[in-house]
């Protein structure tokens, strides 16, 4: 095994208690957007984003028929075909860097923010990818947001990785590749930490940690909660 798979593997945790996470159970989700939301983005980004945001809101409805769980039951180690399709989707969506798409050096956009202005970077593609899968049910303790060093590139870039089973070698959704790899085949890419709604985990010590100890997951979360009010 190599290093950079033995990485992939230190960041496999212990489930925490997942209350912390119900709150935001369902932010993010397209089933939660409504008619005010759609103006808001409209207004922030322009007619065009009302088209992107109802192509998104229908994807989502496609996808939960039949639901992604079941698909991914039926895989049996063809995960990677099910996933394909969401992977793919997002992937078509420019790619835009914070500094030139919000003028920041640094901001992880909402699904509905990076959707409506058809734009984001690598860690709003991870992101938003992720929303849309635990919205088609897949247990949010498979998934994991991580950040890496893209070797290929010599920068810091982030995925998501999606675990069948909690020892098992993970897959990885990721906005330079349509197709779905598992890491033992992406020694491009070295783990740095990984975070879902239940916890961060250090590879470097293994150290753990909440992920409301992210500034920029921290705000996220507000501005979800935010969107949902609406």
């Amino acid at each position: 095994m190599n290093r950079t798979t033995t990485g992939w593997r230190h960041l496999l945790f212990a489930s925490l208690a997942l209350s912390a996470a119900m709150a935001f159970a369902e932010l993010g989700y397209t089933t939660r957007v409504g008619p005010n939301l759609v103006t808001r983005m409209e207004q922030r980004f322009g007619p065009a984003a009302r088209g992107y945001m109802n192509r998104w809101v229908g994807f989502g409805k496609e996808q939960r028929t039949p639901p992604m769980t079941d698909r991914l039951q039926a895989a049996r180690g063809r995960e990677a075909e099910a996933l394909q399709v969401v992977n793919v989707w997002f992937n078509r969506i420019r790619f835009v860097d914070d500094s030139v798409h919000w003028s920041m050096i640094d901001y992880w956009a909402t699904p509905a923010e990076m959707v409506a202005s058809n734009g984001g970077d690598c860690e709003d593609f991870a992101i938003a990818k992720y929303f849309l899968l635990k919205e088609l049910g897949v247990p949010v303790e498979r998934l994991r947001i991580t950040y890496v060093r893209s070797l290929r590139l010599n920068q810091a870039h982030m995925v998501l990785a999606y675990y069948p089973t909690p020892d098992a070698e993970p897959l990885i959704l990721d906005n330079l590749e349509n197709r779905i790899r598992p890491a033992s085949e992406r020694s491009d890419l070295d783990p740095v930490y990984s975070f879902n709604d239940d916890e961060v985990r250090m590879v470097q010590g293994d150290r753990r940690s909440q992920p409301s100890q992210i500034r920029a997951w921290r705000s996220l979360l507000d501005r979800l909660a935010a969107e949902a009010s609406l």
